[in-house]
């Protein structure tokens, strides 16, 4: 087009009108392509409408300035070209916008960059975008994208970049997208990919980054990747690949990062490949078979950072590495390595030229010889030194002390000896020291005080010897002490009761420890494992030893404890493990006892203990019973051989009346309750004033007030008559609650039958009030109120699937009656103040026939619970059961560790909470769970793709699993709340220490 100045100059000499002039100039100006632009705007203008349309969910609101207020040029994440106002780039990345990719996306013709990456885009990727032609960058990343790779973008022939990894995506990788020549880099690990390294990945001449990690590839990596010559980064870790290295990658000057650990490669590594990589910083190979010698030239490789060749069958000496100044990360452990030479050892001189190294591992080799001095020059940066399951033997340098960056420290199973040096009290910093299986002797060191954030000590199987130091008590944040076999004396120090922390493992055996078992040992109330068999104690064993509630398995074996056994034990009902043998008890063997369901061992050998053996739970099983040496025994299961007891003459009487009493408790009434008066509730509630609100259900209100005569604060369930089953609910509510008792059920305190100030009839339930409210609102806090709830972390989750999990063990198994509680959900469960989780609402509750009723016994009612938690047979008309509640439990664990509920928009077309997870939980961790409850100690991040710590990871699949086995479909392969239990004690001792 022509200038305006030199269109006014050609048409200045005409004798034109004026108005056809205008005319004229207008056509010029605004002319066809003019036309067409604004075509291609308004495509555009729809197409991003009908984007926005498809987002079900913003929580940041960043779509709100997508509006009709200001051109769609200047809508947040979009670029337009200058010239035709056209969109050329869409970037909203980390919004943790959700719901599906529109097809319309594909009109955006003009689209050079599409990103995407860390959101909630679920379904499958739009076929369309083959149509965006001009389109370089595509950014899929962290979504919970189905399906496959789509096929159609063999068309988008200017791709540089397709990152599509952290989805769900399947299938192999297509044949038709081996034509995008211009492919820099290729992103799809962290998906269920399956298939191989396809051949035609040579293809992609212009490929720098091949990422496919973290997938189901099989076989070999194909030759053809010998054509990628400008290849910087491969990353194959995590998959099922096996073979050998192709020879031309050893040759790849560009490579700076290969990572290829957990496969099942083979073979040996050249000896001059750290010549031929002069680039290389990252390299990555452990968790295969790899084996032969380290190459002697990775003397020269200067600017590598990272090694890993741990767990692969490398043997001989370690060459020196004191030219790698930037190495950070070594990992040598679990192969083959030294050669019983005195020499083996010789390298650790070598690295203490590398200032940054921050890991050093070496554990589990064959290293034989002491540990040099110049141990303690290695980096100060250093935070984690392995040096555990070799042969090293003499003295531990003093000079160790000065790595004072150390949070980890592993010298276990070798042959150290002499004492600990009192420069470890140094460590401040120092979380996990194993020092066991070695020959250490002196006394423990009261600087063990100083380290104020351990929380693992190990010291057993040494030769240390005088008394447990009090200091000890410091250690606030320890939850795995392991003090045994070794020759330590006197007292156990009551400081050692008082570490609340102390979760996993409490082991003092075989040592010469004497005095009681001191009170205090309640204190423990989240130990696991208690230990003290074999040593000089004396006295009776504590009854507080049944306060310490997740106690699993305790060893007394080996003492001198005397008197009776406390029927106190039986509050322990995870225990697992019980061991009293060698001692000098005497009495009965409670019964009770046989009422603990997870017990699987007992043995109270020798010992002086009288009268009838139980038969019933672990009772049954003799070949988990041990019962030799107490030679006044009687009764028992006929495998135990014992000789029959005495018939006691009104034993047939005392029978009888014990079951008089049961059948008359084994149908409570309301009317047993005590009842509290209307105008009370009434006035303490001023009025049921909307103020005091704090909850609404199928069949009533909750108010928060107080009753006489102490103003106790309560939590008021007043029951609107008129709702059709209101009466019903009451009642059942009533009969369900007046005879349980258990710490993770809501405790009902009085009820209320009478008649309200307008003559009409009142019905109200009084619990105990719940300061925390339900989980509901921890989950879902609403968006209006102003002090929202902070999230819940791990750990806290934990503990509320465990108290829930007791609860509803106690319902099943432990009632006289096994009770149905027909609607778990995350607002029928309440936490106090100190966030312990209580079950509540038995409203729709049902109460089976008998004790101990088995799996698919169930109860005629119609169809209960709440959509989404109820199970699916129950919508069939099916009877409630058992195996209903634990449906409804499994979907509010995946509710808790997604954060989604099962009514979530995107469940539907047939897909549920359960199928969402069950896609992902294995592969793709973090695109289902809900990032808020990973705090900075356990998530950290690489290169934008998430990473969290192992302890974490492997917890969160395994209560991931639990769910998903709970939900399943048909309720014959649902697991019982038994096996839940079980799972879940495990997972507390062993995931998050």
């Amino acid at each position: 087009m022509k200038p305006f100045s030199l269109i006014i100059h050609e048409f200045g000499s005409t004798c034109l009108p004026l108005f056809l002039l205008l005319i004229t100039l207008n056509s010029l100006w605004f002319g066809p392509n003019t036309t067409a632009s604004a075509s291609g705007n308004e495509t555009d203008h729809l197409a991003l409408l009908k984007f926005k349309e498809s987002i079900s969910n913003d929580p940041s609101g960043i779509l709100f300035s997508w509006n009709s207020s200001i051109h769609f040029c200047n809508w947040h994440g979009l670029t337009c070209s200058p010239m035709h106002q056209r969109v050329t780039e869409l970037n909203l990345q980390g919004y943790q916008l959700h719901g599906l990719i529109s097809p319309q996306i594909g009109n955006l013709s003009f689209l050079i960059e599409l990103n995407l990456a860390n959101n909630n885009f679920y379904g499958k990727i739009p076929q369309e975008l083959g149509r965006l032609l001009q389109l370089q960058q595509l950014s899929l990343v962290n979504n919970s994208l189905t399906g496959g790779i789509p096929t159609n973008l063999t068309s988008c022939s200017d791709l540089k970049s397709l990152l599509l990894g952290g989805n769900n995506l399947i299938s192999s990788i297509p044949i038709e997208i081996a034509s995008l020549q211009k492919l820099q880099i290729l992103y799809v690990a962290r998906n269920n990919l399956t298939g191989g390294v396809p051949p035609f990945i040579g293809n992609f001449s212009s490929l720098n980054h091949l990422r496919v990690g973290y997938n189901n590839l099989e076989g070999e990596i194909p030759q053809e990747i010998c054509r990628l010559k400008n290849l910087t980064l491969i990353a194959v870790g995590v998959n099922k690949l096996s073979g050998t290295f192709p020879s031309c990658l050893y040759n790849m000057s560009s490579l700076t990062i290969i990572t290829a650990t957990e496969n099942q490669f083979n073979g040996s590594l050249p000896p001059n490949m750290f010549l031929t990589l002069p680039n290389l910083q990252d390299f990555e190979i452990g968790e295969n078979q790899i084996s032969g010698l380290i190459p002697t030239s990775i003397a020269n490789a200067s600017i590598l950072q990272v090694l890993d060749i741990g767990a692969n069958h490398f043997v001989g000496q370690v060459p020196s590495m004191g030219k790698l100044r930037d190495l950070y990360f070594l990992q040598l452990s679990e192969s083959n390595l030294g050669g019983n030479l005195t020499t083996d050892l010789d390298f650790l001189k070598s690295l203490t030229n590398c200032s940054k190294l921050q890991l050093l591992g070496i554990a589990n080799n064959k290293f034989v010889g002491h540990l040099p001095n110049c141990l303690g020059n290695l980096s100060s940066q250093l935070t984690q030194l392995d040096l555990g399951g070799n042969q090293i033997s003499g003295q531990i340098p003093t000079e160790l002390g000065n790595l004072i960056s150390l949070t980890l420290l592993g010298m276990e199973n070798s042959r150290l000896e002499g004492i600990i040096p009192s420069a470890f009290g140094k460590f401040q910093n120092m979380q996990l020291l194993y020092l066991g299986g070695n020959k250490l002797s002196g006394n423990i060191p009261s600087i063990i005080g100083n380290l104020s954030l351990l929380f693992y000590l190990d010291l057993d199987q040494n030769l240390l010897e005088g008394n447990i130091p009090t200091s000890i008590g410091n250690c606030q944040k320890l939850q795995v002490l392991d003090l045994s076999r070794n020759y330590l004396r006197g007292t156990i120090p009551l400081e050692i009761f008082s570490l609340s922390s102390l979760t996993n493992l409490l082991d003092l055996s075989h040592n010469s420890l004497s005095g009681s078992l001191p009170n205090e040992v309640g204190q423990l109330k989240n130990i696991n494992v208690l230990n003290v068999s074999e040593n000089h104690l004396s006295g009776n064993i504590p009854i507080t030893i049944g306060e310490c509630s997740s106690l699993e398995y305790l060893y007394l074996k080996g003492n001198s404890f005397l008197g009776i056994i406390p029927s106190s034990l039986a509050s322990l009902k995870g225990l697992r493990h019980l061991d009293l043998s060698r001692n000098h008890l005497s009495g009965l063997i409670p019964d009770v006892l046989q009422n603990i369901a997870f017990l699987e061992y007992l043995n109270v050998s020798f010992n002086m203990l009288d009268g009838e053996v139980p038969t019933k739970g672990v009772f049954r099983n003799a070949s988990e019973l041990v019962v030799t040496g107490n030679n006044k025994l009687c009764g028992g299961v006929l495998e135990l051989h014992l000789p029959p007891c005495p018939v006691k003459g009104d034993q047939h009487a005392k029978h009888h009346n014990s079951r008089s009493k049961k059948q008359s408790s084994d149908s409570p009434t309301i009317d047993q309750l005590a009842k509290v008066s209307y105008q009370n509730l009434h006035h303490g509630t001023d009025g049921f004033s909307t103020r005091n609100l704090i909850g609404s259900g199928s069949f009533g209100s909750v108010y928060k007030g107080t009753i006489e005569p102490e103003d106790t604060v309560v939590a008021i369930k007043v029951l609107n008559l008129q709702k059709k089953g209101a009466h019903k609910s009451f009642m059942a509510e009533c009969n369900a609650l007046k005879n349980i008792r258990h710490r993770n059920l809501v405790k009902i305190l009085t009820c209320c039958s009478s008649i309200d100030f307008k003559g009409q009839e009142f019905k109200a339930l009084v619990f105990e009030y719940m300061t925390n409210g339900s989980l509901e609102s921890w989950l879902h806090p609403a968006a209006d109120i102003t002090d929202r709830p902070r999230s819940l972390n791990l750990e806290e989750m934990l503990n509320i699937i465990n108290d829930v999990a007791s609860a509803v063990h106690y319902l099943h198994y432990e009632c006289e009656q096994a009770i149905i509680h027909c609607d778990l959900k995350p607002s029928n469960v309440l936490l106090d103040d100190c966030m312990v989780a209580h079950v509540s609402d038995f409203g729709l509750a049902r109460i089976l026939s008998s004790v101990g009723v088995s799996l698919m016994q169930s109860s005629t009612i119609g169809i209960k619970g709440t959509i989404g938690y109820a199970p699916p047979e129950y919508g069939m008309g099916s009877e409630v059961s058992i195996e209903g509640d634990m449906y409804s439990f499994g979907i509010l664990i995946l509710e808790l560790l997604t954060g989604r509920r099962p009514t979530d928009e995107m469940f539907k077309d047939g897909h549920n909470l359960h199928n969402y997870v069950k896609i992902s939980f294995l592969n793709n961790l973090l695109q289902i769970v809900d990032l808020t409850i990973l705090n900075e100690e356990n998530a950290t991040s690489n290169e934008n793709f998430g990473l969290m710590h192992p302890n974490v990871e492997n917890c969160l699949r395994s209560l991931f699993k639990i769910a998903l086995a709970c939900s399943l479909e048909s309720p014959k392969e649902r697991i019982s709340m038994i096996d839940v239990m079980k799972e879940l004690n495990l997972i507390k001792s062993f995931f998050l220490s």
